[in-house]
């Protein structure tokens, strides 16, 4: 049985101050637990601190993440982040392969792939997203083009544990537009990201591998998307910036 997961991703918002008022925020929206559910919060690297010691002062039931790595240990590499330094900030996921560092940053698959090797290396969970763009999708090609992304960020991958590793599905065109896949088109690529992942890992570590669907996911929409067999949560954007819409979320997946 995979528990779901609600991962939010704040992206570049919220400054210091900003980050505490909101962690704090969903701390007393989720005050009374959240079950099966597992929550975990991605904020800017500047504020992962800060966020940190609020879940840690509370107790809450809330994993922190980061949405971004570099593979190497230390050294000359100007504006990055070393593994080592997120777990010494408490962080135990950490996002990579996101649209946006895909296309905005010239990320590859080889890049991500590098990332997640680090990151296991540190007993750091990676939140790998993939998906498509419009044009591929229009295309008919938009299966084909994920599981490919699947096979690339997973290469070489040693894994003993389903929990060591989560796919966020997040197609393009569905990111910050305020359009939605479908539940029936979220489950048709989360179910081949499904036998991908059995034809890399085999058939029981896959089984319990977490997928998640992002794009546009919000509280009105979550629990059609987890009737589907094969979707196990969401990457969550816009809606993670304020509390109780987050928390909406994460109360309506219990």
């Amino acid at each position: 049985m995979r528990n779901v997961m609600i991962a939010g991703n704040w992206k570049m918002n919220k400054n210091v101050n900003e980050a505490s008022e909101l962690a704090s925020g969903l701390v007393d929206e989720l005050q009374d637990g959240t079950g099966s559910v597992d929550v975990v919060v991605c904020p800017p690297t500047v504020d992962l601190k800060n966020v940190a010691d609020v879940l840690k002062q509370s107790s809450a039931q809330i994993a922190l993440g980061a949405q971004n790595v570099y593979w190497e240990e230390s050294g000359a590499y100007t504006g990055e982040t070393a593994p080592s330094m997120l777990t010494s900030v408490g962080a135990t996921y950490c996002i990579i392969g996101h649209s946006e560092r895909r296309g905005y940053f010239g990320e590859t698959d080889e890049d991500i792939n590098k990332k997640a090797q680090a990151l296991l290396a540190h007993h750091i969970v990676p939140i790998s997203c993939c998906g498509e763009s419009l044009e591929v999708r229009e295309a008919g090609k938009h299966v084909e083009f994920v599981v490919e992304q699947i096979k690339a960020d997973t290469k070489g991958l040693k894994l003993t544990d389903p929990s060591q590793y989560v796919v966020a599905y997040e197609p393009i065109w569905a990111i910050g537009t305020g359009k939605t896949a479908t539940a029936a088109d979220a489950q048709e690529v989360c179910s081949a990201i499904r036998s991908t992942l059995k034809e890399i890992f085999g058939e029981e570590l896959s089984s319990g591998i977490r997928i998640l669907y992002g794009g546009s996911a919000k509280p009105e929409n979550i629990k059609g998307f987890l009737k589907e067999p094969d979707v196990d949560g969401a990457l969550v954007g816009g809606a993670s910036l304020k509390a109780d819409s987050f928390a909406a979320m994460v109360k309506a997946a219990k």
